[in-house]
């Protein structure tokens, strides 16, 4: 099998006659050369910095070195070396800097380049002077006597007069030459090894495969709300003004038509039929997204829902206007949670609080009914526990036998307003609740 990395080239037995060697070199010295940049980089930011003008430039520098070190691994190490860095999810130049600050990795990368700067590179130097340098002096011997004619001080200590001293040197040199490599190709592993812990990412493959669907799950929770949206629009524009019109349509003919016939008859089924249609589609838009929570926000959303359940609601909701995916999710909490109430709690009234501090939605949803509920009785629960958990919220139910029972629902996020909704503090009547009901 053939070797990936400079550690696995060394135990081969033809390492000496092998591509490593030279690759150890080249990472050596390559790295020596970028440190050294490195360094006239951070002095020239750094007297700039004393002005703050070049502080974010200094503090940046690293992602630019870790990218060119990343790239510089493969000559030592063949398996992939991975960016740690995460892609922004909003565009812009504030919002990658915000990212990138926020970052752990871009903390590693500026401490490796400040030791690249400072201490690495000479180093890496001194390791190839010592290791390819030496023998290559002592390699050189009998060329230095040829061109002096008399003498030749090798390594400017040994004193060389005649051919079989040079060639004695010579000899020693090429033995010094294989020797050194071993451990100057130890040292090149090391500091690749080194790279390689700061500059990619420290969780394993599987935790970045997470974070990653994490991510996407997020989007594709965005997603699903533009497009029921867009399928609330296309019923509400379409669908429903033609149930309009042929409403009309019927009670226009059962106008026309003779009293007491048989036609007469099936145009007010017709018409009835039509109009109970037409009244069910109504509730399905309004059920998709109403329209109070995309003009009002969670807060009037929530006392229109309580004004709809079958058990009286108190409300006493004060909230700010929130992200449109946190606003979603918790209405069609408080929805869930009072239709269970109406279903499964036997309860006569609830209570609906809602509140938005220190970067947190909470919302509470009590009620004074039979207790003992089960998310396990039904997925009702355990959908609305994941779609919280989409946005990094939790879903907590305390409903001991025989009551009352507390659903509480909490999800961070930012408000985009300092102004409050209206709030609310009534009875109302809706099928949807917290209490017992991890049935529905």
């Amino acid at each position: 099998m053939e070797a990936r990395t400079l550690w696995q080239a060394l135990t081969r037995l033809r390492f000496p006659l092998g591509p490593w060697p030279w690759r150890a070199v080249a990472y050596l010295v390559s790295g020596g050369l970028v440190g050294a940049a490195a360094c006239a980089v951070f002095l020239l930011l750094g007297l700039f910095s004393v002005l703050l003008v070049g502080l974010p430039l200094l503090l940046l520098s690293g992602l630019a070195l870790g990218g060119i070190e990343r790239r510089r691994l493969r000559l030592v190490d063949l398996d992939p070396a991975p960016d740690p860095h995460r892609v922004p999810t909003a565009p812009g130049l504030a919002a990658w800097l915000r990212l990138r600050a926020g970052e752990q990795a871009t903390w590693r990368e500026f401490a490796y380049a400040l030791l690249l700067a400072t201490v690495l590179w000479p180093l890496d130097l001194l390791a190839v002077a010592v290791g390819i340098g030496l023998p290559v002096l002592l390699l050189g011997a009998p060329v230095q006597l040829a061109v002096d004619g008399h003498e030749a001080k090798v390594v400017k200590a040994y004193l060389v007069t005649s051919y079989p001293e040079a060639f004695a040197a010579a000899l020693l040199g090429a033995a010094l030459l294989v020797a050194l490599l071993y451990p100057l190709a130890a040292f090149a592993g090391a500091r690749a090894a080194l790279a390689r812990a700061l500059l990619t990412p420290r969780e394993t493959g599987q935790h970045g495969a997470i974070g990653e669907v994490i991510a996407s799950r997020s989007r594709l929770v965005d997603a699903f709300e533009a497009e029921r949206r867009r399928i609330e629009r296309d019923l509400h524009d379409g669908a429903q003004q033609r149930l309009v019109a042929l409403t009309m349509t019927l009670g226009l003919a059962r106008l026309d038509a003779p009293p007491d016939g048989p036609l007469a008859d099936q145009l007010a089924k017709a018409h009835a039929e039509a109009g109970q249609v037409l009244t069910e589609l109504r509730e399905l838009i309004h059920g998709i997204h109403p329209q109070v929570l995309a003009d009002y926000g969670l807060g009037p959303a929530l006392a229109d829902a309580a004004d709809r359940s079958a058990v009286p609601v108190a409300t006493d909701v004060e909230l700010p206007r929130l992200p449109d995916s946190v606003e979603s999710a918790g209405y069609f909490a408080g929805c869930e949670a009072l239709a269970n109430i109406g279903k499964h709690s036997g309860a006569t009234r609830a209570r609906i609080t809602a509140r938005h501090a220190d970067g947190v939605l909470r919302i509470d949803v009590e009620d004074d009914g039979r207790g003992a509920a089960d998310p396990a009785g039904g997925t009702g629960l355990t959908g609305l526990a994941d779609r919280i958990a989409v946005l990094d919220g939790t879903l907590t139910i305390m409903s001991p036998p025989g009551g009352p029972t507390l659903l509480r629902v909490e999800i961070p996020c930012p408000a985009l307003t300092t102004g409050s909704a209206p709030a609310a503090s009534s009875a109302s009547s809706s099928p949807r609740t917290a209490s017992s009901s991890g049935r529905d």
